[in-house]
């Protein structure tokens, strides 16, 4: 192989450019160490010109693409005539006298894949899912997940498996991925979020796993809705919606049909929100609760999902006391450990009050918002917004000093 391949596909498998790697790199170091890789340093990991990176430098790559510095195909210094533990290079003379190099990591020698294999990745993963939905759009979590990813294409370059393994690994990897797509789309990253939709949805195909291509297209919606393309995320959207599991599970319906809703909120059309918000309700009132489902959708989608989609939809179309009365009832249904999903609707719940000329109790329920969350992308945007609608519905009054001096003591 010419320079680290291993470091090559695994940068290549997560979409990044050489400048990304040094950025993400930078930002995984103790502070008083942060700047210290730059695209220099990355180009020389690849071509192989560092065989052996800092020691700092290696515990962040490791934690960037969740695998150890041996298997990104780092070569450690050895004592003077020892053998290698970590490549073994083996030079072949070919009856035409061409010296032929292959490189062979240890790790890398061929073993059984089995679906054991997938089952310790998904719970890897289950634990992703779970801080996403406590914190969302880090890229801590985005990072996370593109380690995952290429662990299971770790597993998929070095095992042999049958068909079934293979394609789980694939849909794996895909989840990952998407997890990614999510990350990044809750923190508003959306060109990143673009490129993990290319990489997914191209896993996924390969995977024949038409749950995890649902997941894909419907993020995909949610992405263009976020930008502001309404007619790409109604299409992203209905790519979703036609796939067979939307068909034969009601609960798959439903968020395709309330992520609908959302998006006609977008194209002002109240009609068609308020149709696609009743198929939605009729099929998650259709759907077992029991069935077996994945961890990703499990987790998260309920009636309180659905009436948060609702709040989104019912603000954009200005319907302010619709989306008042969703709110609330997806608050009292939310689980405990949606801290995000609380912190945004809690935000949104404010902009509807506002939008009905109730300032007082608007500024109320935008202070309950959580300190920590404020942070967040999303919830800055919607708390940014809701103070400069205060300023324009109230100006000058004590209200707008009241939340002017809560932003400024949090």
């Amino acid at each position: 192989m010419e320079g680290n391949e291993y470091l090559r596909r695994r940068t290549a498998d997560a979409g990044y450019t050489q400048v990304e790697v040094a950025e993400k790199v930078n930002a995984l170091l103790p502070v008083g160490c942060r700047g210290t890789v730059s695209d220099r340093t990355v180009r020389n990991w690849l071509a192989g010109t560092t065989r052996w990176p800092h020691p700092r430098h290696r515990e962040a790559l490791e934690k960037l693409f969740g695998c150890t510095a041996g298997e990104l195909g780092f070569i450690p210094p050895q004592a003077e005539g020892e053998e290698d533990p970590v490549r073994r290079r083996d030079f072949v003379v070919a009856a035409t006298g061409t010296v032929v190099a292959t490189t062979v990591p240890v790790q890398a020698a061929s073993r059984r894949v089995g679906l054991s294999d997938v089952e310790r990745l998904q719970e890897k993963f289950a634990t992703i899912v779970a801080t996403d939905h406590r914190v969302g759009g880090r890229v801590s979590v985005e990072t996370q997940a593109q380690g995952l990813a290429g662990e299971a294409l770790a597993l998929q370059a070095r095992g042999t498996a049958g068909q079934r393994t293979r394609g789980a690994l694939y849909a794996a990897a895909a989840s990952f991925i998407s997890s990614a797509m999510w990350a990044a789309i809750d923190g508003k990253r959306f060109e990143a979020a673009q490129r993990h939709h290319d990489r997914a949805s191209s896993l996924a195909a390969m995977s024949g796993d038409v749950a995890i291509q649902f997941r894909i297209w419907s993020h995909a919606g949610s992405l263009y809705r976020h930008i502001g393309r309404p007619a790409d995320a109604l299409a992203a959207n209905d790519v979703a919606r036609g796939l067979p599991v939307a068909r034969r599970d009601p609960l798959f319906a439903s968020l395709g049909h309330a992520r609908q809703a959302a998006i006609h909120g977008l194209t002002g059309d109240a009609t068609a929100v308020r149709r696609s918000l009743g198929y939605a309700q009729d099929a998650l009132e259709r759907s077992g609760r029991d069935e077996p489902r994945p961890v990703w959708m499990a987790a998260f989608y309920d009636q309180a999902e659905l009436d948060g989609l609702a709040v989104a939809a019912y603000l954009a179309l200005g319907q302010y006391e619709d989306a008042e009365a969703h709110a609330h009832r997806s608050l009292a249904g939310l689980r405990p450990y949606m801290h995000r999903s609380r912190a945004i609707t809690t935000a949104r719940l404010a902009r509807a009050q506002l939008g009905q000329g109730s300032v007082e109790a608007a500024v109320a329920t935008a202070a309950t918002v959580p300190t920590e969350a404020m942070s967040h992308p999303r919830v800055a945007g919607m708390l940014t917004d809701f103070g400069r609608r205060l300023r324009v519905t109230a100006p000058g009054s004590t209200h707008v000093r009241t939340w002017d001096e809560h932003t400024h003591n949090a």
